[in-house]
């Protein structure tokens, strides 16, 4: 599975303190990030991430684009509620996107770590499922 990692600059060090305490799982999929999270992620776990430019500069756009197109399956989108965003509009538009195209996402570690934690049971069959039915159109 593809699975998509953000985190807002509050947030940097939840999202890898989570990626070290569930590497054995997450390392098995691909990864996609933006790109100052990405960067922190591939330096402090060792595992290689696709990195797209930084949410502010037009990733979570990009990342938005790969859930159109139904490459992303998963998204750990660890948000920093309480600070405004300037990219505020990118940020819904890639919500928007994922309840659209019924991509899960996670916007805060509690959620994430049900997800994960269902990925690894392989809950997310439905995933594999809708791909096939896409690629037959």
């Amino acid at each position: 599975m593809d699975i998509a990692l953000i985190a807002h600059d509050k947030k940097k060090e939840d999202i890898i303190r989570f990626v070290q305490a569930y590497k054995p799982i997450i390392e098995k999929h691909t990864l996609h990030a933006t790109g100052t999270t990405g960067s922190r992620l591939e330096q402090e776990t060792g595992i290689i991430i696709t990195k797209h430019l930084s949410g502010p500069l037009g990733g979570d756009q990009q990342i938005g684009s790969l859930v159109a197109d139904g490459v992303i399956d998963l998204i750990l989108f660890f948000r920093d509620p309480l600070t405004a965003q300037p990219h505020e509009p990118d940020i819904s538009a890639l919500i928007r996107l994922c309840d659209v195209h019924s991509v899960p996402v996670a916007t805060n570690m509690a959620t994430a770590e049900v997800l994960v934690k269902g990925l690894n049971h392989g809950f997310f069959e439905f995933r594999k499922i809708m791909q096939k039915e896409r690629k037959s159109k």
